[in-house]
């Protein structure tokens, strides 16, 4: 078990519930994507640099993303962005599949006319953002995938619940609250039927298509993405380097962002220029 800092604890919890109202660093902001108003959070002073993209995983939210949020907003213009039918987005009418997820960001982000952009996905988020970047490259500077999901060794939803179970000791659980309030706005049968998408989507068959610069981290207490599997989607890929989150688990954006943002920022500044 962590020692947890209180401080932190309730820093991270603040972070994450702050959306709608404005905070000292960002804000919320809504566009209209075929029809459907998407929700992001972004950063209100946006330093120069290339813009970072934040993609969350199944069936929560930009919420848990806000701790890592707040680590790049000084270095980066920062947007999380709430997938459509999850957290502040508006429910597009069906449950969308990764392909289907991807197009919606590529539009998305041709509504908002920002792009390229640094991706980072983490858990399922990171499954969308590879689909993203080999469907629409002209849109992904670089790619950073923290935690990625699914591990072909264990392609049930029964094994990957209990991966996942097994690291909850390890997660800030002030994230608890963060997690229930998504799952009420995405609902069960939509967070239900995206995990099915996710088992269903072979991301290291979409790899060899990305050509931008990525960077594959797992927390080293992560137990839904082990060592063997980012292996795997290292050889896979043409241009990839893998990182270690020092003491993180699988939530490393929410749990750890100071460590994971001092691997993500180096990457952010090697990747930019090129």
């Amino acid at each position: 078990m962590r020692d947890w800092n209180w401080k932190h604890l309730r820093d991270h919890y603040r972070l994450a519930a702050a959306a709608p109202r404005p905070d000292a660093v960002f804000e919320s902001r809504w566009t209209e994507v075929d029809g459907v108003r998407l929700h992001h959070r972004a950063s209100r002073e946006d330093p120069p640099g290339t813009p970072v993209l934040l993609v969350h995983g199944l069936a929560v939210s930009h919420r848990y993303m806000m701790p890592l949020a707040a680590r790049l907003a000084g270095r980066h213009p920062v947007r999380a962005l709430d997938l459509p039918g999850f957290g502040l987005s508006a429910d597009p009418g069906r449950v969308a599949d990764v392909d289907a997820l991807a197009d919606w960001v590529a539009a998305w982000l041709d509504a908002v006319d920002e792009g390229p952009v640094a991706v980072l996905g983490n858990s399922f988020g990171a499954q969308v953002a590879t689909a993203l970047a080999a469907e629409h490259p002209a849109l992904v500077k670089s790619l950073i995938l923290v935690g990625p999901t699914m591990d072909s060794a264990a392609p049930t939803k029964p094994r990957q619940i209990w991966r996942w179970l097994r690291g909850l000791p390890h997660e800030d659980p002030g994230q608890l609250p963060v997690i229930l309030r998504d799952l009420a706005d995405a609902g069960l049968r939509r967070a239900w039927r995206t995990f099915g998408f996710a088992l269903d989507d072979r991301i290291e068959r979409r790899l060899p298509a990305v050509k931008s610069p990525v960077l594959i981290a797992r927390g080293a207490k992560e137990t839904v993405a082990p060592q063997r599997w980012v292996r795997e989607l290292d050889r896979a890929l043409p241009r990839a380097e893998t990182a270690v989150v020092p003491d993180a688990p699988h939530d490393a954006n929410y749990t750890s962002p100071d460590e994971l943002a001092a691997l993500v920022i180096p990457f952010l500044e090697r990747t930019s220029a090129q």
